[in-house]
């Protein structure tokens, strides 16, 4: 039987190095602070509205406090859709 020709193995060359790209962030640094801030300010509405039994924020909006906390909740969400 004959035998096999020996291959000669190739040196090893390092890949070729990545350049770093260049990621450019838009100036979205505003979204988180006022995202988590609206969800705070509905949640201590909220929190409120039941702690002082209806008294407080705005009394003259009875009921209507927990609409009022729930819209600052959802602004924050709205605004979480511009975070990248």
């Amino acid at each position: 039987m004959p035998k096999s020709r020996i291959r000669k193995k190739a040196d090893y060359t390092p890949p070729p190095s990545k350049q770093v790209a260049n990621i450019k962030l838009s100036s979205r640094g505003w979204v988180a602070p006022v995202m988590l801030a609206l969800f705070l300010i509905g949640l201590a509405w909220i929190v409120v509205f039941y702690v002082t039994d209806g008294s407080m924020p705005i009394d003259s909006l009875g009921n209507w406090n927990i609409v009022v906390g729930f819209g600052f909740i959802a602004a924050g969400f709205g605004v979480s859709t511009q975070w990248k």
